[in-house]
């Protein structure tokens, strides 16, 4: 992937390959504006030193002696994999199951049962949901362990499934392995931790494959003008995605998000993102839920 920025000029240091690289303002700026304008993420100025912290171990891996040569690598490389390496290091991937437990009680409480309703009332069986920024996979996995207990054995009449995008190649392939510490699961209930998950017997879990099969993962960059779906979703989930965008590209995204929702859909964001009022197209539910009007 190219972009049409400029090779920056910048004196570099004399630093040996092994000592600490410091990035002076101009060689934050081209990255930052490389991640800005590749992926939405606003990395602010209060992001300079995560920006070197997440880095600082690559550069001297490639033996990159400063951040001005580590930017025209990632520049000039027309495969893509550079820019897919930064992302990789750059995005946070914070999650654990069950995270924010007011979104599945009312996934359990209101979304399903009206989803039952309208479905049977339509008599059709395609059931939506789109997890964006599904990170480690923790979320979706949780999602789709909701649906499997409301519905039971009537989950089979659905088609159902979940879709889990996330920009991270390595956060998906983690997702896809389904492996993870026991503290991630604190908040599984014991019955549904042993239902779901197969200890591993070294402090790890993985997702049994009955999970696994219901979940459809796929690299996705959210800053796409056009999103790839042909049909619309009953419930999108991007949770904590949001606060590493500026409003504009948060605006965007959330039109972009209520094109494809069915009337009566929902989005859920995080408990510490909100939508302003005078922008967003969904209406207000309660705190980080917002639904689309019916037709």
């Amino acid at each position: 992937m190219t972009t049409n920025i400029p090779d920056i000029i910048i004196p570099q240091p004399v630093e040996s390959a092994f000592s600490s690289v410091s990035i002076s303002d101009a060689e934050f700026n081209a990255i930052r504006k490389l991640v800005y304008e590749n992926f939405g993420i606003n990395l602010t100025e209060q992001k300079r030193s995560l920006v070197v912290g997440r880095l600082q171990k690559f550069l001297r891996l490639k033996k990159f002696n400063t951040f001005e040569q580590y930017f025209n690598y990632v520049r000039n490389d027309a495969s893509g994999q550079a820019l897919g390496e930064l992302i990789n290091r750059i995005s946070t991937n914070h999650t654990f199951f069950f995270r924010e437990q007011d979104h599945f009680d009312f996934l359990r409480k209101v979304i399903l049962p009206e989803l039952e309703t309208r479905l049977k009332k339509e008599r059709a069986n395609d059931l939506r949901l789109w997890c964006a920024g599904c990170s480690f996979g923790d979320e979706p996995y949780t999602f789709v362990i909701s649906m499997l207990e409301h519905f039971g054995l009537n989950y089979k009449n659905y088609n159902a499934g979940l879709l889990a995008t996330d920009i991270s190649a390595a956060a998906l392939s983690a997702a896809q392995t389904g492996v993870y510490p026991e503290e991630r699961l604190k908040m599984v209930p014991p019955a549904l931790k042993q239902k779901y998950f197969r200890d591993l017997n070294d402090g790890t879990f993985q997702v049994t494959d009955i999970l696994k099969k219901e979940i459809t993962f796929r690299r996705l960059n959210l800053m796409k003008q056009q999103l790839p779906f042909s049909k619309p979703f009953h419930l999108i989930s991007c949770r904590n995605v949001m606060i590493y965008f500026d409003q504009p590209t948060r605006n965007a995204l959330v039109k972009r998000f209520f094109d494809i929702t069915v009337p009566g859909g929902y989005l859920f964001i995080g408990h510490s993102e909100t939508l302003r009022n005078d922008s967003c197209p969904y209406a207000y539910v309660r705190p980080a839920i917002y639904r689309k009007g019916e037709l």
